[in-house]
């Protein structure tokens, strides 16, 4: 079955940006977790193909080689990590040209390739829990070691392998193609060079099976949204006990309905009615830690003054420091007002425009309005 186009996966044109990619990775990501469709197989395909695609197109490298090649730049690289622009593409110049970057024996790209696959997965927290720190439990759909044989490949965990007959332990087979000599992947070994004579009947060999696992994710106070945990060790199996890839993890922190945060430092905007901001006074605003702080407000408050409260923002990551928080006013205009709080509005409006200075921003701005019509001639 051919494999979907990463553009199309994602929903981006191929002129996507990175931000375009990550917005679209994010929402994709959430929308088909196992955590949100247990037991639905087909959003497990589509979170495993999402995941795929981001591998893919975040990497300039890789991007730039699937653009130009598809999917089969990487179909001898061995996947995530592997050469981008495939095994036959390296082998080609190595045969005219020598190896790129000189050394690297084949034995080393061998064990490498045989590595677990990373993984990467995405856990969502609110504001609070950022600020506080939490602990979070996460399902990843992955290859484990097999236990029949003990991760080996071979049946009753016993046997060891052989080398194998088709490329002789070299793990690839090379093929004349005209002018060029092409080396590829041995189909018959997977490119590890052995194989076993015996192999596991629940894993067919391959030393790991498919299986979920919920694993525990440490999420530190002051974790910034977009984050990006590893967990080493915890991504696939290898193949046959060779070492496990990694976990990444990545956070989502969900929109506050009262604060906004900008680094360490936390925005509150406080409407207030025309008449505190003209008398003054005070209000209670909530800090993030779940507290309570008393803003006091001076006379004649104007709406976009803001007020700073010092070490009531965010927690600095891996630090005892804290940023401030911020209290933004707004000052709103009253509606539906009774016949009597008309009268009195009118009568103070009357007395103001009478008395003078009042409104000093207003009253500049249209003596500057005059000057320049006067300017004018008009």
């Amino acid at each position: 079955m051919a494999k979907r186009d990463y553009y199309e996966i994602l929903g981006v044109s191929r002129e996507a940006t990175e931000d375009d990619l990550k917005r679209a990775y994010r929402k994709l990501a959430m929308k088909y977790h196992p955590d949100r469709n247990q037991g639905d197989k087909d959003a497990e395909t589509r979170f495993k193909e999402v995941n795929e695609a981001y591998d893919c197109l975040k990497d300039g490298e890789k991007r730039a080689a699937y653009d130009r090649f598809g999917h089969a730049a990487f179909e001898q690289g061995g996947g995530f990590g592997g050469n981008p622009f495939g095994a036959g593409f390296e082998d080609i110049f190595e045969e005219m040209f020598g190896r790129f970057g000189g050394g690297g024996g084949r034995g080393g790209r061998r064990q490498a390739s045989g590595r677990g696959a990373d993984l990467r997965t995405m856990v969502e927290i609110g504001l609070e829990e950022a600020f506080a720190g939490v602990k979070k439990t996460v399902r990843v759909p992955s290859s484990v070691s097999c236990d029949a044989c003990s991760g080996t490949g071979a049946e009753g965990g016993s046997g060891a392998a052989q080398t194998c007959p088709t490329c002789q332990g070299a793990g690839k087979v090379r093929a004349q193609q005209g002018f060029f000599l092409i080396e590829r992947t041995c189909p018959t070994c997977g490119g590890q060079g052995r194989v076993i004579k015996n192999p596991c009947k629940v894993c067919q060999g391959a030393g790991r099976v498919q299986r979920d696992r919920t694993l525990s994710v440490s999420i530190p106070a002051g974790v910034e949204d977009g984050t990006r945990i590893r967990l080493a060790g915890e991504g696939e199996a290898g193949l046959r006990g060779a070492p496990a890839g990694d976990l990444y993890v990545d956070v989502s922190i969900r929109a506050h309905p009262i604060f906004q945060r900008d680094g360490a430092n936390i925005f509150v905007r406080v409407p207030l009615r025309m008449t505190q901001a003209a008398l003054g006074g005070s209000v209670e605003v909530p800090s993030i830690d779940g507290g309570r702080a008393r803003v006091s407000i001076p006379a004649g408050t104007q709406a976009g003054d803001q007020f700073r409260l010092r070490g009531k923002g965010f927690s600095v990551l891996r630090s005892a420091a804290r940023g401030d928080m911020f209290v933004q006013v707004s000052v709103e205009t009253p509606q539906n007002l009774s016949p009597r709080q008309r009268e009195l509005l009118e009568q103070f409006e009357a007395e103001a425009s009478q008395a003078g200075r009042t409104s000093p921003e207003a009253e500049g701005f249209f003596a500057r309005v005059k000057e320049f019509w006067d300017g004018l001639g008009r």
